[in-house]
């Protein structure tokens, strides 16, 4: 699949249909409101509506209930094991490197910028980190599982961003495409797959082929679920590189928000680390991870630490070798690393469940200016040239 100036502008003027007219009709007719209330007891596959849920909502719930009927269910288990295997890595990468490189558009960043959530920075991160561990669980799509809702309450949410924006005229189409258009979806999606493999194999994760393309086959899924166009979407990391490598060469740049967002981020993982010795560490990941040019439009901090933080593939590279050669090691680096993981979230959520809802408004003061067998040892695709 080739990606040229003309089919990307294609893309940044699509939206998602369904989710769009679903949630304009749920303003016009004053719905909102009613739907987020009675929503928060619909947070698992399986559970039953309920009474006073508005038609339109339930006609939505019912036709994205289910996933994409071309679903490879073995693919999803090599990517469950994948995560498994690599899950501290993995919410290293998404929370060093696939957030940074969102704020690195800066259209995206005044998207993020756009709800009330923004100030509360902890509850976006968890979101996320929620989101993808929902994903990775062995019955994700199964009775009693929180995947699905999740994944219907985040295109709604999105679709209601996209409302506010054009009903409010804040929102220049023509300049900047359509609000969370298909073109930002897809590329959202390759920040949070074939960057976080890039960015594990720069830390020295030992990956397999077989992991990484099931890891990034997932993540198609994902996308399906949240209304992304499959016919645009890159079905191989070979094609993941030529669409992720034009999307950043026409939109990365330096931003207010997106300096802004990175502060917020830091400050967060500085809080959630006990103590203040390792503080420098988050952002000499961050600039590890995603590159002096694009930390330095970030702003990110430099310091004593990004000579420290060079060294940890080396360090990984020894753990990962332990691993593959002990069955008791592998076993013990799987449950650190899950005990991290859950850590984490635990420290973001404080200890709650998160609650996807469509924001009834945006922010007054917003605005926008212009275990997988270890087998071929997977390389990430060559970078292209710029369409």
């Amino acid at each position: 699949m080739t990606y040229t100036e003309t089919s990307l502008d294609a893309l940044r003027q699509a939206g998602d249909e369904l989710a769009d007219a679903t949630v304009a009709t749920l303003f016009e007719r004053g719905e909102v409101g009613t739907f987020n209330t009675l929503m928060r007891y619909v947070s698992t596959v399986g559970a039953p509506l309920p009474d006073g849920l508005p038609e339109v909502a339930r006609a939505y719930l019912e036709a994205t209930s289910v996933p994409p009927a071309w679903v490879d269910w073995g693919e999803m288990e090599k990517a469950r094991l994948f995560f498994i295997d690599n899950n501290v890595h993995i919410s290293t990468a998404l929370s060093f490197a696939s957030m940074p490189a969102c704020y690195l558009v800066p259209r995206v960043a005044k998207l993020l910028s756009a709800t009330h959530s923004l100030k509360y920075p902890s509850k976006r991160m968890a979101e996320t980190g929620q989101f993808t561990v929902y994903l990775m669980r062995p019955d994700a799509f199964e009775a009693g599982s929180r995947f699905v809702p999740a994944a219907q309450k985040v295109r709604l949410l999105h679709a209601s961003i996209r409302h506010h924006l054009k009903r409010e005229n804040r929102w220049d189409s023509e300049a900047l495409g359509t609000p969370i258009c298909q073109e930002d979806m897809i590329g959202g999606q390759m920040f949070f797959s074939l960057l976080v493999l890039d960015s594990l194999h720069r830390l020295g994760i030992h990956l397999s082929t077989e992991g990484a393309e099931a890891y990034y086959y997932a993540w198609r899924v994902v996308g399906a679920m949240l209304g992304v166009d499959q016919d645009a979407v890159p079905k191989t990391l070979e094609e993941a590189r030529r669409f992720l490598d034009a999307y950043m060469i026409r939109y990365m740049g330096p931003s207010d928000e997106g300096a802004h967002l990175t502060r917020q981020l830091i400050d967060l993982y500085e809080e959630v680390v006990p103590g203040t010795f390792f503080d420098p560490i988050v952002s000499a990941l961050i600039r590890y991870l995603i590159g002096d040019t694009c930390a330095d439009w970030l702003q990110v901090p430099s310091g004593p630490w990004d000579s420290v933080v060079k060294a940890a593939p080396h360090l990984l590279g020894v753990l990962e070798t332990i691993e593959d050669r002990s069955p008791l090691g592998a076993w013990a680096l799987d449950r650190l690393g899950h005990l991290t993981t859950v850590f984490e979230l635990s420290s973001l959520t404080r200890g709650r469940v998160m609650h996807y809802a469509i924001p009834e408004h945006l922010k007054k003061d917003y605005g926008v200016a212009g275990t997988v067998p270890r087998t071929r040892r997977w390389t990430p695709p060559a970078p292209t040239v710029a369409p």
